[in-house]
């Protein structure tokens, strides 16, 4: 197995991003290993030996995806046994010749406790986690969007993303046997903002397994209870004109970006 480096002096997140996204290109099976904050010279050589070690295991050579601002550990990683790609040295000098303006490099710069939006992210998990699962039904109006579906359908881990990754406010409500009863209704709390909610339905199938893994051999679990929620909700959904997307095959980043892609939510990211 064909092993793949992604290293940086600051957190890596850049340097995995790029590289994962890459590989993903191929239909390969790839051992990953990130190392992060490598910021002084004996550390890059360490890393030079982690890396030479590796090539002598596999006797394949391993890439090496790096983003590297100090310009002698830099030039310590480019040296490596490995097949090595510096992301910023292939679209730094090509931006400053468009822009005619030189690059300042500086550490940390992109992930850090400085940038702009962090506190709104903090600010955005913390409200995330006090208006989870329908527990606070007060604060809806500091929302930026409101998610609803049945109980294990994904919007705890949604809003948890949309407020970590995008600084946006996301509440989530789950529609309980009180909601659905004879007539599946709107809580009031729901119906007032009802512009900022956003549905997520999942396959029944699927619903099952999940909360089997939860509750086994229950109602709450049951196929039978699983497709009559479903059912049930999703004409909600069509009757109220509430968006929805099914959440079945997609991952939590992928919802998260359908669902700003269908609401026009801002992203405070940057």
């Amino acid at each position: 197995m064909r092993t793949a480096y992604y290293i940086s002096d600051g957190t890596a997140i850049t340097a995995e991003v790029f590289g994962h996204a890459l590989l993903s290109l191929f239909p390969i099976e790839f051992k990953h290993i990130t190392i992060p904050f490598v910021e002084t010279e004996q550390q890059a050589y360490d890393v030079l030996t982690k890396i030479s070690e590796s090539f002598q295991d596999s006797q394949t050579r391993p890439l090496v995806f790096y983003t590297i601002v100090n310009t002698e550990v830099m030039h310590i990683i480019s040296q490596s046994v490995g097949i090595n790609y510096n992301f910023l040295d292939q679209f730094v000098a090509p931006i400053e010749k468009i822009l005619g303006v030189p690059s300042k490099p500086k550490k940390h710069r992109t992930h850090s406790i400085h940038e702009t939006t962090y506190d709104i992210r903090i600010e955005a998990v913390n409200y995330a986690l006090a208006n989870d699962d329908g527990t606070n039904l007060k604060n809806y109006g500091e929302a930026d969007i409101i998610l609803v579906g049945v109980s294990r359908s994904g919007k705890t881990p949604t809003s948890l993303y949309l407020a970590l990754q995008y600084g946006i406010k996301a509440a989530n409500y789950p529609f309980t046997e009180e909601d659905l009863g004879d007539v599946i209704k709107l809580n009031p709390a729901l119906k007032r903002y009802k512009d900022k909610l956003f549905g997520l339905t999942i396959d029944p199938a699927r619903l099952h397994q999940i909360r089997s893994e939860r509750r086994a051999n229950s109602k709450y679990a049951s196929m039978q209870q699983c497709r009559m929620e479903l059912r049930e909700v999703e004409g909600l959904y069509r009757k109220e004109r509430i968006p929805f997307l099914n959440s079945t095959k997609f991952s939590i980043e992928e919802i998260s970006a359908k669902i700003i892609a269908n609401t026009g939510l801002q992203r405070r990211k940057y």
